[in-house]
């Protein structure tokens, strides 16, 4: 029963994964940019959810559609100030670009508010439970859930809508796409401000339970570029899929070596997927 407790463990924590992952599959599939910053935008989503807690008591499963519209504009404006003006630059410019952002957004947060963790000690979702002899979490099963029902939406989006096929039209051929009277500027603003938006999401999921500070995006964007990586860059179905073995993987060696080389497995992991099949399980050649 204890292993079947660290695969369950290892599902929950790797639908975030997932849902990080896709965010940053998104963009990368849509421009060809690579946002070194993605992980930046979940820790200012998990600062306005503690902020709204603390001054008018949301929860954070309350304030997460407002932590995803906020986002979105932010993914909207980087797009329309930074983004745009990299679409003919080189990948070396763009990843000194997006990085900038990074540095930028850590600074920021670390001016105003200073390095301090802070943490949103009771919501709706806090205690525990068991099922069939299996214990859960309550705050990470919630953001399990809410990751996935999520992930479900962004795909039903891009897969079932108008819209949506226009920004795979914008991804797959831009100039064809314009021919068809595609605007693909506006549908390279939308994908920052969905990508965005979901790592906002993700944001205020992870507010119930874990503490927030400075550097705390760095600690699932990391991850979530490998699950990108072993997805395929550009696939969203595949940076899914990478998000859940991702936390299976770090889950699963975490617990059967310690927790302090969980990372390694992933790292391992990514290096021979790397060298097995380099464009990733589902990425394009």
């Amino acid at each position: 029963m204890i292993y079947a407790q660290v695969v369950v463990d290892g599902l929950i924590v790797g639908l975030v994964f997932a849902l990080v992952a896709m965010g940053l599959s998104l963009i990368y599939g849509v421009m060809n940019i690579v946002n070194f910053a993605h992980g930046e935008l979940m820790m200012l989503a998990m600062y306005l959810c503690y902020f709204l807690w603390a001054g008018f008591g949301l929860d954070p499963l309350v304030s997460a559609p407002v932590a995803a519209a906020a986002m979105f504009a932010l993914g909207v404006l980087i797009y329309r100030l930074v983004a745009r003006h990299l679409l003919e630059s080189s990948m070396v410019a763009q990843m000194f670009a997006t990085f900038g952002m990074l540095v930028f957004f850590q600074a920021l947060v670390n001016f105003f508010w200073k390095a301090d963790a802070r943490t949103i000690p009771d919501n709706w979702s806090t205690g525990h439970f068991s099922v069939g002899g299996l214990f859960f979490n309550g705050p990470e099963l919630v953001a399990g859930l809410g990751a996935l029902a999520t992930a479900v939406a962004l795909f039903w989006f891009i897969n079932r809508t108008e819209t949506g096929l226009a920004l795979q039209a914008a991804a797959e051929d831009p100039q064809v796409a314009r021919l068809l009277g595609v605007n693909t500027d506006r549908m390279y603003a939308l994908a920052w401000g969905l990508s965005a938006a979901t790592v906002g999401v993700a944001g205020a999921l992870l507010a119930t339970y874990l503490a927030i500070y400075p550097l705390v995006g760095a600690n699932w964007a990391l991850p979530a570029f490998v699950a990108v990586a072993i997805g395929g860059f550009g696939s969203i179905t595949g940076a899914f899929w990478g998000g859940i073995v991702i936390g299976l993987v770090q889950t699963v060696g975490g617990f059967l070596t310690s927790p302090s080389y969980k990372l390694l497995f992933v790292y391992a992991l990514y290096l021979l997927i790397v060298l097995v099949r380099p464009h990733g399980i589902m990425g394009k050649r």
